[in-house]
């Protein structure tokens, strides 16, 4: 029985990255951070089949600590500050997670046992301002935020220590991706939660920034599918997970409103201080290797994405005003 260790595994593809090792038969021990409130809401359902341990990317005794302790054959390098606007607020903080919490991460490896198979999240922010469209693995990068930037760096370091010391050591260029369990604060969630809202009586506004930023978004159980067949393969390599497909905020407000049967034009208000300081206008990935190599592709698409997250938050919501914990007068 393979072991594999998830750091992030509290976060949206730790949690479905977690439930697709564990059907593959492996142990999986998830790491967290120390703090006051741990968010365990996303892992509850399989939390007695994981084993929680407490480690952080800043610390790399810790880390090495956790590698002596279980001895994992994969490590997913899921933990990061992975929030674009915060990162403009707070680069350090995210340059110490981001950037250097990966170089810790694969120096432990490379002391405890450089056998292990390392997987970094890298990410479709490191293009930026793209150079070509599609962007494919060989697209140069152009950062335009301090996270991508940040993880422009993990994905070199990931490179370096492949090439430096042989270990098995992937990257995955996510492009945007997306599920009910995507945190309120990303967009294409902050729209869904309105919608069910707004439909439910619970709210009659949406703020928002730049209505014409186009993305790639896809379904995020397709792609850990992605992350653990890439460390299924003989030899390690870099790989972009994408649809292929490019939408407007403004196509996916479109969608989820319809989907509850409202125009969004009625609701929706745009507000200048909600736009980013450098905006990524354009992202759409080229998937072309990982379907040839990996035997990959996406199975939801665009506006099945974004109707069955509007579904996930009209029926929580619905719950909330059956159980009174919400109503218009109180929210």
């Amino acid at each position: 029985m393979p072991t594999a260790l998830v750091t992030g595994i509290t976060g949206q593809d730790g949690s479905y990255l977690a439930e697709l090792l564990l059907k593959q038969g492996y142990t999986v021990v998830g790491m967290v951070r120390r703090t006051s409130t741990i968010n365990f809401d996303r892992i509850r359902h399989i939390q007695q089949e994981i084993e929680i341990v407490q480690g952080d990317l800043l610390d790399q005794m810790s880390l090495i600590s956790i590698l002596q302790d279980y001895r994992p054959d994969e490590v997913y390098n899921l933990a990061a500050q992975s929030f674009v606007p915060t990162s403009f607020t707070q680069p350090v903080l995210t340059g110490e997670f981001t950037a250097l919490g990966v170089t810790r991460l694969l120096d432990a490896i490379r002391i405890v046992d450089p056998s292990i198979r390392f997987y970094q999240a890298s990410s479709s922010e490191m293009f930026g301002k793209v150079r070509e469209v599609p962007q494919t693995e060989d697209t140069a990068f152009f950062p335009r935020s301090p996270y991508g930037v940040a993880k422009v760096y993990g994905h070199w370091i990931t490179v370096n220590y492949r090439e430096s010391y042989g270990i098995y050591a992937c990257s995955g260029i996510l492009f945007n991706h997306e599920s009910p369990r995507r945190g309120l604060e990303f967009v294409t969630h902050k729209i869904t939660n309105a919608v069910a809202k707004i439909k439910l009586g619970l709210s009659n506004e949406l703020r928002l920034g730049n209505l014409d930023s186009r993305r790639d978004w896809g379904y995020a159980p397709d792609y850990v599918r992605a992350m653990w067949l890439m460390l299924q393969q003989e030899e390690p390599d870099d790989f972009v997970i994408a649809t292929g497909e490019t939408h407007s905020v403004r196509d996916f407000l479109e969608v989820a409103f319809g989907h509850a049967e409202l125009d969004w034009q009625e609701f929706v208000v745009q507000d200048d201080s909600l736009y980013r300081p450098a905006e990524v206008d354009l992202l759409v990935g080229d998937a072309s290797k990982a379907g040839r190599k990996l035997g990959w592709e996406p199975t939801v698409s665009f506006a099945e994405l974004a109707r069955l997250m509007v579904k996930d938050d009209l029926e929580y919501w619905r719950q909330q005003v059956e159980q009174g914990l919400a109503s218009p007068a109180t929210l």
